[in-house]
C-alpha cells in the first residue's frame, strides 16, 4: 500500500471522525432515545450507532471500493484479494451514550490483510479531540505529536481498564488487588478505544482489556504504540487480553500481568 493511499485514507478517516462526533453530540440518546438489546441486557444498540455506521460504510465503499469493511453493527464485507480492510465502531461506549454519560468514542482503523494496523483514528466527541496514527508515522492529537508518559512506575498513577461488557474477566480481580497495593488508581470508564488512547496521551500510565476486538481495539492499539507505549502482546488475537504501558513502567506492568492474568492461561 503506497504512502499516497495511506495519506488519502487518513484524510477520509478524519473527516468521518469529525462528522461522527457532530452526529453523536447532536443526538441526545440519554433523553429517552430508543435503545435495543443485542446479545444481552448489557449489550445494546441505538439508532445513532446504526446511522453512523451506515454513513461511514457508504463513504468508505465510495472512496475505497476494493477494500473490505468490518463494523460493530453490520459485520464484515469482504474486499478484493490482498486488499486492506477497515474496522469501525460507530459508538464505542453505547451504554454510556444511551444513559447520557459523556464518555464514548468513534473508532475507525485500517488493517493489512494479515490484521496488522495501518491507520487508526479515535474521536472523543465530548472533548472535541481526535487521536490519529499511521504505521511508522507517529501518533497525534488534533495534529500535535503524542508521547506516552515518562513515568517509571505504576505507583501513584492511573491505570485504565474495562469490564468484559458487564462482567469481570479472568485475572482482573487479582490484577486490581496488585494495583491497589501499589496505590495505582484504576478507572473503569466504559469505552475501550477511549480508555486505551489515554495511554498514548500520557494521561494514564497503563491500560488493560480482557478481550481484544479489532473494531474498537485496533485503532487505539496503533495510536498507543506509535506514541511509544508497549503492547503485550504486540498484536493480540481476537478475544485475547491486552496490556498497554508507558515504556518506563512496562517491566513492572508486565510482571504484574504475568502473575495475575497470564498465570491463568
Amino acid at each position: 500500500m503506497g504512502g499516497h493511499d495511506l495519506d488519502g485514507a487518513l484524510r477520509v478517516a478524519v473527516e468521518l471522525a469529525e462528522w461522527a462526533s457532530e452526529k453523536i453530540r447532536g443526538t441526545d440518546a440519554g433523553a429517552g432515545g430508543p435503545v435495543r438489546q443485542k446479545a444481552s441486557p448489557a449489550d445494546i444498540v441505538t439508532d445513532t450507532d446504526e446511522a453512523v455506521e451506515r454513513h461511514v460504510r457508504a463513504v468508505l465503499r465510495r472512496e475505497f471500493p476494493d477494500w473490505g469493511i468490518d463494523g460493530e453493527e453490520y459485520g464484515a464485507e469482504e474486499g478484493s484479494a490482498h486488499a486492506p480492510h477497515w474496522v469501525v465502531d460507530p459508538v464505542d461506549g453505547t451504554t454510556n451514550y444511551a444513559h447520557g454519560l459523556g464518555w464514548c468514542s468513534f473508532s475507525l482503523g485500517l488493517a493489512a490483510p494479515g490484521g496488522s494496523p495501518l491507520l487508526g483514528v479515535v474521536a472523543d466527541p465530548w472533548r472535541r479531540e481526535i487521536f490519529t496514527a499511521t504505521s511508522g508515522g507517529g501518533a497525534h492529537l488534533d495534529g500535535t505529536p503524542l508521547r506516552a508518559a515518562d513515568h517509571t512506575t505504576l505507583t501513584g498513577h492511573v491505570f485504565m481498564t474495562e469490564w468484559a461488557a458487564h462482567a469481570h474477566w479472568p485475572g482482573l480481580d487479582a490484577l486490581l488487588g496488585e494495583l491497589a497495593a501499589r496505590h495505582c488508581t484504576v478507572r473503569v470508564m466504559g469505552s475501550t478505544a477511549l480508555s486505551l488512547v489515554q495511554v498514548a496521551a500520557g494521561r494514564a500510565t497503563a491500560a488493560a482489556i480482557g478481550e481484544f476486538h479489532p473494531v474498537d481495539g485496533l485503532p487505539a492499539l496503533l495510536i498507543a504504540t506509535e506514541a511509544g507505549a508497549v503492547a503485550m502482546p504486540e498484536l493480540p488475537a481476537y478475544d485475547e487480553p491486552l496490556l498497554l504501558a508507558a515504556p518506563g513502567a512496562a517491566a513492572e506492568a508486565r510482571e504484574l500481568w504475568r502473575r495475575t492474568v497470564n498465570s491463568r492461561t
